[in-house]
């Protein structure tokens, strides 16, 4: 299709500009750096799909509508980045706001149309994401895991790509470790990422979910969930010592056991030193020089034996 030129916004637009347009608008500075402005052009809005490796999989319904009520009266800002594929555009940034455009019954919106392969267009989409206030924490943190496999990136590097800390790329990462059931209630907005980072500290994934699902019924605070995560840990390493001490007791009696059968073979008082119950001694008493050599002659027959 003919695609045509965009046409100039005129003087004074800044100043209409809603705060939700405005911070839309703010958002898109990281991506300016990475996307050299060129000719923007009009495509008619059914002519652009998603990017299939776009990271992010979750929009607000609310806060897209909020856009496109700014979109309906203000027009489209931003234009959207798309690439050329065979027989559509494909999106690398953007979608959020071609989303909210079709909402806003919009048949044609501005673009850059850009030449980059699937690597470029991922790296930029994740970059795009990572710069959005409303990304929810298991997204941000799968999509500093793509950044960093999909680019062969260290934790520091990918940092620096999205302008953030390594702690916090770390920290935000650590959450992939839940279990998928509670990264799920997170993404679904039913525990928080402070809830979740809470339970990293429950090893048991299925306890995990089981805490989960208390604190979403019973709407408990991060601060609830502490004390929650505390009280099994406590119970957790009471039932660990319960058990050492009953291996130990278990233990003994094999032990003694052994001690009397080799008693009855050596015929002399023997004692088994265990350590960890992986390595030891064996004490074999004697009490006189004969009975010494009694025993040195058994074990030698032993040995000849084998």
């Amino acid at each position: 299709m003919a695609a045509r030129k965009k046409g100039g916004l005129g003087k004074g637009i800044d100043a209409l500009i809603t705060p939700t347009v405005k911070k839309e608008a703010d958002q898109e500075k990281v991506i300016e750096k990475v996307v050299e402005k060129t000719v923007e052009l009009y495509l008619k809005i059914d002519e652009i799909e998603p990017n299939r490796l776009q990271p992010r999989k979750n929009f607000d319904e609310d806060t897209l509508q909020e856009l496109s009520e700014s979109i309906k009266q203000y027009g489209l800002i931003q234009p959207i980045v798309v690439k050329k594929q065979e027989k559509y555009y494909e999106i690398v940034a953007g979608e959020r706001r071609w989303r909210a455009a079709r909402i806003a019954g919009l048949k044609e919106v501005p673009v850059i149309v850009k030449e980059y392969d699937d690597r470029e267009s991922m790296e930029i989409a994740i970059v795009e994401n990572l710069q959005r206030e409303d990304l929810n924490p298991i997204e941000e943190a799968q999509a500093y895991r793509c950044l960093i496999e999909e680019f062969g990136l260290k934790q520091d590097e990918a940092a620096k790509k999205v302008s953030k800390s390594r702690t916090a790329v770390t920290n935000a990462m650590r959450l992939l470790k839940l279990d998928e059931r509670v990264q799920q209630m997170v993404i679904d907005d039913m525990i928080s990422g402070g809830h979740a980072r809470t339970l990293l500290a429950v090893e048991n994934k299925d306890e995990q979910y089981t805490m989960a699902m208390l604190i979403f019924d019973n709407k408990m605070s991060v601060r609830e969930t502490e004390k929650l995560v505390r009280n099994y840990q406590k119970k957790e390493e009471e039932k660990k010592v319960s058990e050492k001490k009953e291996d130990f007791s278990q233990m003994e009696t094999i032990y003694h056991q052994l001690e009397e059968r080799m008693k009855s073979v050596i015929g002399s008082k023997v004692a088994i030193h265990s350590r960890n119950y992986k390595k030891g001694k064996i004490e074999i008493e004697y009490y006189s020089n004969d009975e010494l050599e009694r025993i040195i002659d058994l074990i030698e027959s032993v040995k000849q034996v084998g």
